[in-house]
């Protein structure tokens, strides 16, 4: 295949990636057998070139570096033109192992930085700033829910049987063994011990009035 006819695979489906980026997205194919000329494809135009410009210098000092032999891209660095900034990234396009052309997509950062800069202000002026390190802090959850949780979990863990598995006089003591420990008579404590025995609360009521052998 050329190196014509591999740039040309790039060059046919760059409307497609520039739909599916989004305009805010520009995407640009440069051809490096014209290095004044390099620019072949355009799609979402934000940087205002046009097809035939030459090529940037970065395009060229990545070409002089050879970044290209041990690796296929370049992703995430700072791109400029015309005063504004890109998220910039770009693709070696190769044929047999030589560098033949790039494929670069620059992303409009403007609307992200006016967007950062306005949340930012909105937090300062209702003062919703996070607290600083060393500063109070409160939790605000239930303490004596989650002491109830761990505590039902401990106590079945200590039968030694995991409750999928134990047997109904198994399920018995455990629950007599939790009202003995006081943990029934927390707010919430049946529906929280139904739950890890894998019963009904009417069934670890039954368990409750069942005598001990």
């Amino acid at each position: 295949m050329t190196d014509k006819e591999v740039l040309q695979r790039y060059i046919d489906v760059l409307p497609f990636f520039g739909k599916v980026c989004g305009p805010g997205a520009e995407l640009v194919v440069h051809d490096l057998s014209d290095p004044e000329h390099s620019l072949v494809a355009i799609e979402n135009n934000i940087s205002g070139r046009q097809i035939g410009n030459p090529m940037t210098d970065l395009v060229r000092e990545l070409v002089r570096s050879g970044d290209h032999l041990s690796a296929d891209f370049k992703a995430d660095y700072v791109g400029k033109s015309k005063g504004k900034k890109f998220l910039s990234s770009t693709y070696y396009i190769k044929n047999e192992g030589r560098l033949i052309g790039f494929l670069c997509v620059n992303k409009d950062m403007d609307p992200v930085r006016e967007a950062t800069g306005a949340l930012q202000c909105l937090l300062e002026r209702f003062d919703l700033l996070p607290p600083q390190e060393g500063q109070a802090s409160e939790n605000l959850e239930n303490p004596m829910t989650d002491l109830m949780h761990d505590r039902i979990a401990e106590i079945i863990a200590q039968s030694g049987v995991p409750p999928v598995r134990m047997s109904l006089e198994e399920k018995v003591r455990t629950v007599h063994r939790l009202n003995k420990d006081g943990v029934m008579m927390m707010k919430g404590a049946m529906a929280e011990i139904a739950k890890q025995l894998q019963v009904s609360v009417t069934t670890v009521y039954r368990y409750l009035n069942k005598d001990l052998d």
